[in-house]
């Protein structure tokens, strides 16, 4: 250790992030200023890497909560020859590989996009609990730590409390969590906000907790030595820090600590950039520049950490000539190749639910497919998700053996640590709860789309027919938000979101094999509560005939010239079977249905396919349990939908059906007005 090449690498740190923010207009350099000690000692000392090797799959992982504090991240990482000094300099521009807020980028070091406060370090405690699984099946040698990084407002968030209390309770002492507590927000003091005893609030989590000098580099070291040698709890450093460490008037005096070091260039504040890259010994001319010293010190960090991980890697090449079968079985789960799978062979009882089909599903997953983590917001016995917890057993602290996690009422924790679990690798995660509560989910949701990540979401319960709970837990709403995610791309211009509504139990077999196939973005599979008559099979194969689904839509009812042509998702289509019989009965109609339970795959099949099941020339009727506009691009500008445009009411969901007009009666009046 040497005081003052420490003291120099990270007040390089502050130089170049404050450098980013200035140049670019636009950032926060205030944070990292204050966070700059922390990250040196962390990545120069006991963070374990392989710089020749970023993707390695047993390195430690680095979780960044408080997105806002990316110059800190690029600042550090350019310094361990992640970035280059261009790379730097066009912080937050067009084409920038340095975004405002770090986006997922592992070959340079980023693990995470993080910018919603509270998401960065929940994520982080799912990589601790992918961690910890995979090392209760292949051994103690996967010792690789999950370190965090949050700040005030990540604190307060709602979601720290559920990423809290699921840590400490299930003993996450891979998990290493730095507070950056400076006592400065964006547009106020933290005492202005909050009085919690912050410390206490974790302790009584189950966390061991350290305050410290956070600009100690001697207090940084023992907490982070404590941290690693912890054996029964998560650990949480509240690392006392300045905002604006470092920076300094036009006259030379002192300026930190202010609040409005937060959000904007230091040049627009009481302090001057010019004389603070003084203060921090920088070369204003070149602002970008590694210091001499410094570019040494970390050439020579750099060298020990490809020393350091290429004596793990003997021990793991040791582990694997003794255990063949195991490391076999370690290689399928981090490439993400599924086993041989056979829905086809899952056998459904007649007029199920989807979410009763579902679980089926589930069972035989659970037999088949050993990296699944499947999680539930206190409803797995209602959700369903039962059906894979009757097969395996809860994780908990000292034993993660099993496969399920009892999340609690927490949905948007849940589905964020399910995101955690995507990104650590080598485990497929599975969250469930009702689908009218998907709106606590939201923000993991979109995290889910951007980052790229095949979580799998299972929502019940999918509709007013929840009846006797009342408007509360009756989605109306939730559908239309979800399928617009499938009309949103990501940067890799795919499709974003994969949101699947299935007609019945073979297209529930159907769309969770689409589910789990789908290794690119996350799935939603949404399921009914009540039973639903099985779609009648046209060859007698309904399985086979199902899996029309994999191209979004396809007809369940054909005939030659139809007079119109009926359009549904979900339990709908069974409502559509029923007005179709009176159809032709009573009106000699010739009737065409399609399932559509992804309108966004459909979308992608070809103008011809499109055209045979949704002709533009034919009449288009759409029954939606959920509001018309879930339909109304697929009926067309010369099509019909109904759907509900009201909040449900309390009664049972035959009422609920009768009053709302979803009877099979009821729609086949519909249709005939609509053709006249």
């Amino acid at each position: 250790m040497n005081k003052e090449l420490d003291q120099l690498a990270a007040d390089n740190i502050r130089a170049l992030a404050i450098s980013m923010v200035e140049k670019a207009n636009s950032g926060h350099p205030g944070g990292p200023m204050g966070g700059a000690d922390y990250m040196h000692i962390l990545y120069s000392e006991f963070f374990n890497f392989d710089p020749s090797d970023m993707q390695w799959s047993f390195r430690d992982r680095f979780f960044m909560d408080a997105g806002h504090l990316s110059s800190l991240m690029y600042s550090q990482y350019y310094l361990l020859g992640n970035y280059k000094k261009e790379d730097v300099a066009s912080f937050r521009q067009w084409g920038s590989i340095t975004p405002g807020h770090p986006e997922v980028d592992v070959a340079r070091g980023i693990e995470n996009t993080s910018g919603p406060l509270g998401q960065g370090h929940t994520m982080g405690v799912g990589a601790a609990i992918a961690a910890k699984f995979l090392q209760a099946r292949f051994g103690d040698w996967m010792n690789h730590k999950i370190y965090g990084f949050i700040s005030d407002g990540g604190v307060q968030e709602e979601i720290s409390q559920g990423a809290g209390r699921i840590a400490g309770h299930l003993g996450l002492n891979n998990f290493i969590m730095f507070y950056d507590s400076n006592d400065v927000q964006l547009s106020s003091k933290t005492a202005e906000v909050t009085s919690e005893d912050t410390a206490m609030k974790y302790e009584a989590w189950g966390w061991k907790v350290v305050t410290i000098d956070g600009h100690d580099h001697e207090q940084i070291r023992k907490a982070l030595k404590d941290a690693n040698a912890e054996t029964e709890k998560p650990t949480l450093i509240i690392g006392e820090t300045i905002m604006g460490k470092g920076c300094v008037t036009a006259d030379g005096s002192m300026y930190e600590g202010y609040t409005e070091l937060h959000g904007k260039p230091i040049g627009d504040t009481g302090a001057d950039y010019d004389k603070t890259m003084e203060n921090l010994g920088a070369d204003v001319s070149n602002p970008f520049d590694i210091y001499g010293k410094v570019a040494v010190f970390y050439g020579d960090i750099l060298s020990n950490k490809i020393k350091e991980a290429a004596e793990k890697k003997k021990e793991i090449a040791a582990w694997r000539s003794s255990n063949g079968t195991l490391a076999t079985k370690l290689d399928c789960f981090l490439s993400g190749k599924l086993p041989e799978l056979d829905f086809e062979s899952i056998l459904q009882k007649e007029g199920l639910a989807t979410r009763a089909a579902s679980s089926a599903v589930l069972g035989h997953l659970a037999e088949n497919v050993e990296n699944m983590i499947v999680s539930s917001a206190d409803l797995s016995n209602s959700d369903k998700t039962d059906g894979f917890l009757k097969k395996t057993t809860i994780l908990k602290k000292g034993d993660f053996s099993g496969a399920f996690l009892q999340a609690g009422v927490a949905e948007l924790t849940m589905a964020t640590i399910a995101n955690g679990i995507a990104l650590h690798g080598g485990i497929i995660p599975v969250v469930a709860t009702f689908f009218v509560f998907s709106d606590y989910m939201k923000p993991a949701i979109r995290l889910s789309c951007i980052q790229e990540l095949p979580v799998k979401f299972v929502w019940t319960h999918d509709a007013f027919r929840v009846g006797e709970d009342g408007p509360t837990h009756q989605p109306v709403e939730q559908e239309a938000q979800i399928r617009l995610l499938e009309k949103l791309k990501n940067h890799s211009h795919e499709q974003s979101f994969v949101a699947l509504r299935p007609a019945d139990s073979m297209e529930t077999n159907v769309a969770w094999k689409m589910a789990m196939e789908n290794s690119k973005t996350p799935t939603g599979l949404i399921l009914s509560r009540q039973g639903i008559k099985d779609i009648p099979a046209k060859s007698g194969h309904r399985y086979k005939e199902a899996l029309g689904a994999e191209k979004g839509g396809y007809l369940v009812q054909e005939v030659t010239d139809p007079d119109v042509v009926l359009i549904a998702n979900g339990s709908e289509v069974a409502t559509l079977v029923e007005a179709a019989k009176l159809l032709e009965s009573k009106e000699g109609l010739k009737v065409n249905i399609a399932s559509i339970p992804s309108e966004g795959i459909f979308r992608q099949q070809s103008k011809e396919y499109q055209q045979k099941v949704i002709p533009t020339n034919k009449p288009i009727f759409g029954l939606t349990a959920g509001l018309p506009v879930n339909l109304e691009g697929l009926a067309g500008p010369n099509g019909k939908v109904f759907g509900l445009e009201h909040f449900g009411y309390s009664a049972p969901a035959k009422v609920l059906d009768e009053k709302f007009g979803f009877t099979g009666e009821q729609v086949f009046k519909q249709v005939v007005d609509f053709l006249k």
